[in-house]
């Protein structure tokens, strides 16, 4: 056999190998973030332009729809206005999501998010500087989101309505609200949404880390994911690639062993990983154990 012939057949490096897993990772989730942007969009045009063809809103088809309403319907048995049946069922469906696989909605799915995604490849393509936190501080403005969770609850139980939906940045992108008419509170809107991409551009995923009110609440909720990605520290080589290609600026290479809840579950860690099995996607290591002893014995 020709050395030609040898050289054609070598496997690729493992430097090479985890930049091909890396690429495949993030075109996979570009690929659904994309749909569901599309998704969204296409049914928030039909919804304002053709009236009569009852397409849903944005609102319907927010799952932060049935935390909003959460208070009023408890203490009532009634939802608030502009609150479908619709977000009660899409509630559900992602917090049995979220305890079975973990944190996907923010990673794969939310539209606003992937707007985020896509500025800061345009930031980083720009050369802007990025605003990295120290830890501290990373940790206070974390409990932005908290405050903001709060504050929506209280005042859309006083108010009876979707009071954050004037001002939430994810309904005034694809809500098109502001390509039908034009009005102050909208003018608001707009303003608190540029300002949130603007921030974007300098620190990545602003409304992710520090405010958004669904992502307080997949922050608890993660804490019980059934899945989540895990790092072995027998196998680990502290080398801390798996940090680089976080979106939300955690530390995974301090994992113990689960990371933290406010994981995306972008998987671009797990790609990065150059140890195979130092960052793999399970459940808790008593569980696996338990699973693992089972299936030895049914064979």
């Amino acid at each position: 056999m020709s050395t030609a012939t040898n050289s054609g057949q070598r496997r690729p490096s493992k430097a090479l190998q985890r930049l091909r897993d890396m690429r495949r990772t993030t075109l996979a989730r570009r690929i659904v973030q994309l749909g569901f942007a599309v998704f969204i969009l296409v049914t928030a045009f039909k919804h304002q332009s053709e009236e009569a063809s009852g397409a849903a809103s944005v609102d319907a088809l927010c799952p932060f729809g049935a935390v909003e309403t959460l208070l009023t319907w408890m203490t009532t048995g009634t939802l608030i206005t502009k609150i479908h049946t619709s977000n009660l069922v899409l509630g559900l469906a992602v917090l049995i999501a979220i305890l079975l696989a973990g944190n996907a909605f923010c990673g794969w799915i939310c539209p606003l998010g992937t707007v985020q995604d896509w500025l800061w490849k345009a930031a980083r393509a720009l050369h802007l500087p990025q605003w990295r936190p120290a830890e501290r501080t990373d940790r206070v403005l974390r409990q932005g989101r908290f405050v903001v969770l709060g504050l929506v609850m209280l005042m859309s139980y006083f108010s009876g309505q979707l009071w954050f939906a004037d001002y939430d940045p994810y309904v005034t992108i694809f809500g098109l609200r502001w390509l039908f008419e034009w009005n102050e509170v909208i003018a608001i809107a707009v303003g608190i949404t540029a300002l949130v991409l603007l921030g974007s551009l300098f620190v990545e995923r602003l409304w992710c880390r520090y405010l958004c009110p669904l992502g307080a609440v997949f922050t608890v909720l993660g804490r019980f994911s059934f899945l989540r990605i895990r790092r072995n520290a027998e196998v680990c080589t502290d080398c801390e690639l798996c940090d680089k290609p976080c979106p939300v600026g955690i530390t995974v290479s301090q994992a113990d062993p689960a990371v933290h809840p406010d994981c995306v579950g972008c998987l671009d860690c797990v790609a990065a990983c150059p140890v195979r099995g130092a960052l793999t996607v399970g459940p808790p290591v008593a569980v696996a154990a338990l699973l693992n002893n089972s299936e030895k014995r049914t064979k």
